[in-house]
């Protein structure tokens, strides 16, 4: 598959709410992740380790609706923009998450996740 390609079923796959069968799909074994903020979830690295911030994730918000845009693609990388409204249950204050997730591809797999908000 071209990077086009993967960018395409990767972002369709997310529009239909399949983060887990995306990554399971896409990730590499030793994938990075790096997240706009401090903290112990601020850098990833393994199907695992993103696996169980996933999870963290879903477990500690209340999502009410969003959209996911692109992919946008340029050379081996291809971005795509997430708009969520969610409830961190920590705070309980609705909000609207905005940001920019920039992918890296080789070989066929996402190899680095960069997050942008």
């Amino acid at each position: 598959m071209t990077i086009a390609e993967i960018a395409k079923d990767f972002t369709e796959l997310l529009q239909q709410g399949d983060h887990q069968g995306a990554a399971e799909k896409y990730n590499a074994d030793d994938i990075a992740s790096y997240e706009a903020m401090e903290g112990p979830m601020a850098v990833s690295h393994g199907k695992a380790a993103l696996k169980q911030k996933g999870q963290w994730w879903q477990e500690n918000h209340e999502v009410h609706g969003g959209s996911v845009e692109g992919p946008y693609v340029n050379g081996d990388q291809f971005a795509v923009r997430f708009k969520f409204d969610i409830t961190p249950k920590a705070t309980g204050e609705r909000v609207t998450m905005d940001e920019v997730g920039l992918y890296t591809v080789k070989n066929g797999k996402i190899t680095e996740e960069r997050f942008y908000y």
